[in-house]
């Protein structure tokens, strides 16, 4: 497993694989992914699609969004804003450029991260070539119990790091069981969030559909036809309303919520790279 950089910025690089005359340091990659992972994720969950994409010459860099995976931040499951995470996607973007100047980078997110990745895309379209949007959890797709939401409505001015469970499983988001056999092992995998952070998904969804009359960066949206987490017809929905010449949208009828790790990933992989390559 690529190991994590970084001390209060956290992350992962894949460099992509050194050509046969170049074999003792990385190519020169055709261009560079920064990938944002999804709630309860972390960074190593895209070691299939990094390696991937390193084999077939590009660069990936991954966040290790604060409060998720082994970010020193306290309570894990919680922050206080999402202008807080974008502010690490801009800053890792920085990163990039300096140790990568002049190429192109793609902004790549799966479910929360997806949400994140078009909200940061559509307010910074100059940084970005390009956004790909994995499952972008435009709505909550999760059964919340009845009782979260009266939580939700009385504790969060008192208490924004009151926790709350998750109600998915990994079972939920892959159809592939020994890597949701993994995941559930996995200690850095997290199963709750604080209300605070529940409550910041509602003004990024509310402002999507405002963004999409004036999202400009060519655009993939990824479509699982199985998803427990997401309601995949906001996703639709959106990419109706993005004003993007170039958007196009892909999906996978038989495929859980979270493509990236799912059973014919594959499949998925070989979209995202010929869609690239297009745009290279």
């Amino acid at each position: 497993m690529i190991k994590l950089q970084g001390t209060d910025l956290l992350f992962r690089r894949w460099d992509a694989a050194p050509s046969p005359a170049a074999t003792t340091r990385p190519a020169s990659p055709k261009a560079v992914f920064l990938f944002v992972h999804g709630l309860g994720a972390h960074s190593a969950r895209w070691d299939f699609l990094a390696g991937y994409l390193a084999a077939n010459g590009f660069v990936s860099y991954a966040l290790e969004l604060r409060g998720f995976g082994r970010t020193s931040e306290r309570p894990r499951g919680h922050v206080d804003s999402f202008e807080i995470w974008n502010r690490d996607i801009l800053a890792l973007r920085e990163t990039i450029g300096r140790d990568l100047p002049g190429k192109k980078v793609f902004l790549l997110g799966e479910s929360m991260g997806g949400l994140l990745a078009y909200d940061v895309a559509g307010r910074h379209p100059g940084l970005f070539a390009g956004a790909v949007l994995i499952a972008p959890a435009f709505k909550n797709g999760m059964k919340f119990h009845p009782s979260d939401y009266i939580k939700l409505a009385l504790f969060l001015p008192f208490n924004p790091k009151l926790m709350i469970d998750l109600p998915f499983t990994s079972e939920m988001a892959t159809r592939d069981p020994e890597y949701a056999a993994v995941m559930n092992e996995n200690p850095d995998e997290l199963r709750v969030a604080s209300l605070k952070l529940l409550a910041s998904f509602l003004p990024v969804q509310g402002r999507a559909g405002r963004l999409a009359k004036t999202f400009s960066v060519p655009s993939l949206f990824l479509i699982p036809g199985v998803d427990h987490l997401v309601d995949e017809r906001a996703g639709r929905k959106v990419f109706r309303k993005v004003a993007a010449a170039d958007k196009t949208i892909v999906e996978y009828p038989e495929m859980f919520h979270a493509l990236s790790i799912d059973l014919g990933r594959e499949t998925v992989f070989r979209d995202i790279l010929d869609w690239t390559a297009k745009r290279v």
